[in-house]
């Protein structure tokens, strides 16, 4: 049988869980907004820059062969600013899912209080 102690334990726990949860969705959050803005700079510039160039047969560029060529080029952010957007996410997600476990735990709670008062 589960004690009101032990909820009282567990919510401690999970409020901890969450401050440190919350701080390191933060951080990824910061870490993705940074990367993005680095990312969405660079590809500019390469693009302006490819935009003046001409293939090797002397036309110029279409529009899709610039953005590949652009992303070839930045490659290295595109990888870093999907992994800081696959870890924001994932700070996202951990955070539902300590809301998840105090919502049951309140559940829970609630059910014990009731199954005392009576």
């Amino acid at each position: 049988m589960i004690t009101p102690a032990q909820i009282e334990k567990r919510l401690y726990e999970l409020s901890k869980e969450m401050d440190e949860a919350h701080t390191q969705m933060v951080e990824d959050e910061t870490r993705f907004s940074n990367t993005k803005a680095k990312y969405e700079i660079a590809m500019a510039r390469t693009r302006l820059e490819l935009a003046s160039k001409s293939s090797p047969t002397g036309k110029n560029y279409t529009v899709g062969e610039r953005e590949d060529m652009a992303l070839i080029q930045n490659e290295h952010l595109h990888l870093e600013l999907s992994v800081a957007d696959t870890a924001a996410k994932a700070s996202k997600a951990n955070m539902s899912r300590i809301k998840t476990q105090v919502d049951i735990t309140r559940s829970i709670s609630s059910s014990i209080k009731a199954t005392l008062d009576l």
